[in-house]
């Protein structure tokens, strides 16, 4: 299983993200949006949102590591932040986790709030492990 990474010419190309990652054979995992709370169900980086970038990522990767895989299986993530002008501090982070060669679709939202207060950031993935 090799997923492509596909921009086709007749949309536009973007930076940080694939327009389309075609994915066949594999096991598909669905990762439920992650918050910074880490082990102990404790929150990390009260009002740092790199700090809570950071957890969120770490979080998911210990996701992909139960099931045997890594951010390199990572095809898809939706983020949802309070304030997009985090974006900027957000993509410095997820370079240090995603494929930046074959990065996956992605989508992000600002959102009102998230399910609890002191949140900044909430992002969900999708992997395909051979």
């Amino acid at each position: 299983m090799q997923p492509r990474f596909l921009n086709p010419p007749t949309i536009p190309t973007p930076r940080g993200y694939t327009q389309v990652v075609e994915v066949t054979g594999g096991r598909t995992y669905y990762i439920s949006g992650q918050i910074a709370l880490n082990a102990e169900g404790k929150m990390v980086g009260e009002g740092d949102f790199r700090a809570q970038a950071v957890q969120v990522f770490e979080n998911i990767k210990a996701a992909l590591e139960s099931v045997g895989g890594d951010f390199s299986h990572v095809v898809k993530i939706g983020i949802f932040v309070l304030d997009v002008a985090n974006l900027p501090t957000l993509r410095e982070v997820r370079d240090q986790y995603v494929n930046t060669a074959h990065p996956p679709a992605s989508t992000a939202v600002q959102v009102a709030s998230l399910f609890q207060s002191g949140f900044l950031l909430e992002i969900e993935a999708v992997a395909v492990i051979p």
